[in-house]
C-alpha cells in the first residue's frame, strides 16, 4: 500500500530529468513535454538562469520569515509592478493561496465600505483553486459537493454575458469581480474581448473590483507577459502563480489603486510566501520573460503545432473546436478522449485531457519548431487512432 494519499489518479511513468521541452522516465525513455506541468515550467525544465538563481540564493540564505526584510522580496515585487501597473504585491506559494488573499482582499475592502456581507461574482466554467474559498469560487458541483458547506460569498453568472451582469447592479453587495481571461481547467475557454471591456467599464461605473485570475494564463503562456496585457483590459487585482517559479513553489497577489492599500498589517500572512529562495527564482523568471523575442515564440510555436497537428488529421469530422490564446491551446475532439493521454504518452509525449474532450496543449516557451511540429503531428495521430477505432 503507497503511503501517499490517493487524491490524483497518477500515470504509470515516473520522470527523473528534465531538459528543455523534453522529459525522461526512469527507463531513459524520452518525452516531448506539451503540459509543461500544467503551465508552470514556462521556460522549460532546468531552464539555466533559473538553475543559477536557485544555487545561488540556496547557498546564501533560503528563509527567514516574514517579520523581517527580504531584500529579494522587495526587489521581485518593484520588477512585477514595473512590468504590470500595479502597486503593491502579497506573495505567496500557490495560485490557490493567491486566489484567497484576493478574495480576502475584496472582503476586507466592502468591509471597510461597511458592507455586511460582500459579494464577489464569479463565472461558470472557472476554476480558482481547491482550498475552501478558491473552491467556492471555483465551478463544478462534482468538485465542490463533497466539501459543502461552501464558503458563503459568490455569486455565479454565464461567461460572455453581460446583461447577467447588468442585472446584479441593484445587489449593494457586490464589490468585485473575479474572472480567468482564458477558462482552463473550463475547457481552454478565452473569454470574449468585448465582454472583459464591458467587465471594465461595469466595475468602474459600479466600483467594483476587477480581478483577474491569471494563474495559469501569466507569465508568457499567452504571448505577453500577463494576457490582460494583451487584451487591453486592466484589472484592479492581478492573482499569478504556477508560471512565476518555472518549479518553484511561488504565487503572487498584485493590486493597484484603493485595493493595493486594502489589507493591513495582521491582515493576512504566510510562514514561506515570499522567501528569498523563492523570489530569487521569480527575479530570475521575470528577467528572462523581459526579452520580446522569447514572448513572441508563443504565437510562432502555436502556429507551427496548429498547422502540423491540421496536417496530419485524417478525419476532420473528428475536430469540434480549437480555441485558447498563445501557448494555451484546447483542441476539443468529438472522439472518445478518455484514453488520449495514455495514447500520447505511449508515442511519446505529455498532453492533457480537460472539462471531458479537451485536449489541454501548454507547451514551453523554449519549445523548438521542430519540437511543436512533432507535437502537433502526435496529437493529430492519437485522434486518428482513436476516430478508428469507434463504429
Amino acid at each position: 500500500m503507497s503511503a501517499i494519499m490517493p487524491t490524483y489518479k497518477r500515470l504509470p511513468v515516473a520522470f527523473v530529468r528534465g531538459r528543455g521541452a523534453m522529459l525522461w522516465d526512469a527507463q531513459g525513455r524520452a518525452y516531448l513535454d506539451g503540459l509543461s506541468g500544467i503551465a508552470v515550467t514556462n521556460l522549460g525544465h532546468c531552464h539555466p538562469r533559473v538553475t543559477q538563481a536557485i544555487k545561488e540564493q540556496a547557498g546564501e540564505l533560503a528563509h527567514t520569515s516574514n517579520l523581517f526584510r527580504i531584500p529579494g522580496q522587495e526587489q521581485l515585487g518593484a520588477e512585477l509592478t514595473s512590468a504590470t501597473g500595479m502597486d503593491a504585491v502579497f506573495f505567496c506559494n500557490s495560485g490557490a493561496e493567491a486566489n484567497e488573499v484576493a478574495i480576502k482582499l475584496a472582503r476586507r475592502l466592502g468591509h471597510n465600505r461597511g458592507l455586511q456581507h460582500p459579494t464577489i461574482v464569479v463565472l461558470e466554467g472557472a476554476f480558482h483553486g481547491r482550498t475552501l474559498g478558491a473552491l467556492a469560487a471555483t465551478s463544478g458541483e462534482k468538485m465542490r459537493t463533497p466539501f459543502e458547506p461552501m464558503v458563503p460569498g459568490f455569486v455565479r453568472v454565464p461567461r460572455d454575458d453581460l446583461q447577467a451582469i447588468s442585472e446584479l447592479t441593484a445587489n449593494s453587495n457586490i464589490v468585485a469581480v473575479l474572472v480567468e481571461p482564458v477558462q482552463g481547467e473550463g475547457g481552454v475557454r478565452p473569454l470574449d474581448p468585448a465582454y472583459l471591456l464591458g467587465l471594465r467599464a461595469a466595475c468602474h461605473e459600479q466600483g467594483w473590483l476587477l480581478m483577474f485570475d491569471e494563474v495559469q494564463t501569466g507569465n508568457g503562456r499567452c504571448g505577453a507577459m500577463y494576457a490582460f496585457q494583451r487584451l487591453n483590459v486592466v484589472p484592479d487585482v492581478l492573482i499569478t502563480a504556477k508560471g512565476l517559479g518555472n518549479g518553484y513553489p511561488i504565487g503572487a497577489c498584485m493590486a493597484r489603486g484603493e485595493a493595493a492599500r486594502a489589507l493591513g498589517a495582521g491582515d493576512h500572512g504566510t510562514t514561506f510566501g515570499g522567501s528569498p529562495l523563492a523570489c530569487a527564482v521569480g527575479s530570475a523568471v521575470v528577467n528572462t520573460l523581459a526579452d520580446p523575442e522569447l514572448l513572441g515564440r508563443a504565437d510562432v510555436l502555436r502556429e507551427r503545432l496548429l498547422a502540423s497537428f491540421n496536417h496530419h488529421l485524417t478525419r476532420p469530422e473528428s475536430l469540434a473546436d480549437i480555441r485558447g490564446l498563445g501557448l494555451m491551446i484546447g483542441i476539443e475532439v468529438t472522439v472518445p478522449a478518455d484514453g488520449l493521454v495514455a495514447r500520447a504518452l505511449d508515442q511519446g509525449a505529455v498532453i492533457n485531457v480537460t472539462a471531458g474532450n479537451t485536449i489541454r496543449l501548454l507547451p514551453p516557451l523554449v519549445m523548438s519548431d521542430d519540437e511543436a511540429d512533432r507535437l502537433g503531428r502526435t496529437v493529430a495521430q492519437i485522434v486518428n487512432q482513436a476516430a478508428e477505432e469507434q463504429p
